[in-house]
């Protein structure tokens, strides 16, 4: 049985979620967050709650892209990092239960989501990842099962890609270069597949981890 089967995403999303709280605070709102370089941590901390909230909701119109971040980092300005946290606490505890659940799997991207936000803000704090293996696992796997699903629709040949499992999530989740991204050990020449491999990204500048 896969990871993609196995692996408990309630409990990691929910580790992942106090982790954050635990890291922002109001003394550190406005730190600049280089892996998103248009939010400070306020604002990375109201994208994930705004995330929650909208999921619940149904909101999920034009999901994950630019306007649909943007209103759910407006809807937290005017709040302090104490309350939108509080308000994530509020909500999140009965999507981890469905996370936890068989289906949860179809909600994985929320997972991936709070788990690249972590890392960005960590980075931003000077600390390193805080990723087990097993979440680096499930993650990688997921990203590299879509990017080989995304190759074949797009009719290119299939290619292989040499590298950790953490490069693989900053890579596709757009925290990486075009040039740092090629310079991973494909197994061909990246440039036909660079398009297809960014979900997110790429960003244009070095951001560490």
């Amino acid at each position: 049985m896969s990871r993609l089967m196995t692996i408990d995403l309630g409990s990691i999303y929910r580790a992942s979620r106090l982790r954050v709280a635990g890291l922002v605070d109001d003394g550190v709102s406005d730190r600049a967050v280089p892996a998103t370089p248009a939010w400070n941590a306020h604002d990375v901390v109201a994208h994930l709650a705004g995330v929650m909230n909208d999921i619940l909701s149904g909101n999920m119109e034009g999901a994950a892209t630019p306007p649909w971040t943007a209103v759910q980092v407006e809807r937290g300005r005017d709040k302090s990092v104490a309350q939108v946290v509080d308000e994530w606490a509020e909500v999140a505890p009965g999507f981890e239960t469905f996370l936890s659940s068989p289906d949860g799997a179809k909600a994985g991207a929320a997972v991936m989501d709070v788990h690249a936000h972590e890392t960005d803000l960590r980075a931003a704090f000077g600390l390193e990842p805080e990723l087990s293996d097993e979440v680096m696992a499930w993650a990688a796997e997921r990203l590299r099962e879509g990017f080989d699903s995304q190759v074949a629709a797009a009719g290119l040949p299939a290619v292989t890609i040499d590298v950790p499992d953490f490069e693989m999530f900053r890579g596709r989740l757009g925290r990486r270069t075009r040039e740092q991204v090629m310079a991973f050990g494909w197994s061909a020449d990246p440039t036909p597949y660079l398009d297809t491999f960014f979900l997110f990204g790429p960003t244009d500048h070095a951001v560490g981890l």
